[in-house]
């Protein structure tokens, strides 16, 4: 195959659970990588006239627990089909009253509270990531200017900022961990946003998650504590309303020349394999 008839996409979504596919008739590319396999075959699609790459997060039938998604896969086979911005939709626990279910929050923020996770494609050398501001403001932009558009602004539930704080799982928190959690002023829970987020960035990809809140967590005000089945049906209900907000989001993306998450590493020779860059 050649260069110019090698599959392409510009834009990636990454599907969370209950979110296992998006694109209409799509063409599969299987994807061989340096870390193994991605957690699915990738799909390939158009939307809004963008060509769009698909990968559900967790497998096409939630194969994978949120601690044995192979991040590393997934973000190379993206960015090795020249993949240079992803969408993250994912599901979230609230941790505090100003966000309820039924809410997609926009985070600005994300606190690693995971163990024993590979969250680096650096094995040798000095190469210090800048991780400040862990998404990409365009993107960010992006998706809140589409909820707006599609009459999802603030008062359908679209939320601008917040913190995501990411537990290892499988398992939801206890009640402790939670108040925890809202006490330090997070708003959000997840088990795969990390390491997801960073490695996007290592592959010098701009990067948004997308937050659907399914649940108050355990030690929030109203939460009684947290079921799988409360949070998958949560997900389902809201599938219409994601899959909206992408395509939007697709039809309003910026151009990402020039953008931080991608500039960081000029001049810096990295010590891992970037596909796609010279």
């Amino acid at each position: 195959m050649t260069q110019s008839s090698a599959p392409r996409a510009d834009v990636a979504v990454i599907g969370g659970t209950g979110f296992y596919s998006f694109l209409d008739d799509p063409r599969e590319v299987e994807v061989e990588t340096p870390y193994g396999a991605p957690s699915a075959p990738v799909s390939l699609g158009t939307v809004a006239g963008r060509s769009v790459a698909f990968v559900p997060r967790h497998g096409p039938h939630h194969e994978h627990p949120p601690h044995r998604i192979n991040h590393r896969a997934n973000l190379w086979a993206l960015r090795s089909l020249g993949v240079r911005q992803v969408l993250a939709p994912c599901a979230v626990g609230g941790l505090r009253d100003e966000v309820v279910p039924g809410d997609v929050v926009v985070p600005d923020q994300l606190v690693d509270r995971t163990s024993g996770r590979v969250q680096t494609y650096v094995e040798t050398g000095a190469i210090h990531l800048p991780f400040a501001d862990p998404y990409c403001d365009g993107l960010r932009a992006s998706v809140l200017a589409a909820g707006a558009a599609t009459g999802g602004g603030a008062e359908r539930g679209i939320r601008d900022g917040g913190t995501m704080v990411v537990v290892e799982g499988p398992r939801f928190s206890t009640r402790a961990e939670s108040r925890w959690f809202a006490d330090q002023g997070w708003t959000l829970v997840n088990m795969t946003g990390h390491p997801e987020a960073v490695l996007a960035r290592e592959m010098r990809q701009c990067y948004a998650a997308i937050a659907l809140v399914t649940d108050m967590d355990a030690g929030a005000t109203s939460g009684e504590g947290v079921g799988q089945e409360e949070v998958f049906a949560r997900f389902r209900d809201n599938l219409d309303r994601l899959r909206a907000l992408l395509t939007a989001t697709v039809e309003r993306l910026p151009d990402p020349d020039g953008c931080t998450c991608s500039t960081w590493a000029d001049g810096i020779d990295l010590t891992y394999d970037v596909p796609g860059t010279a």
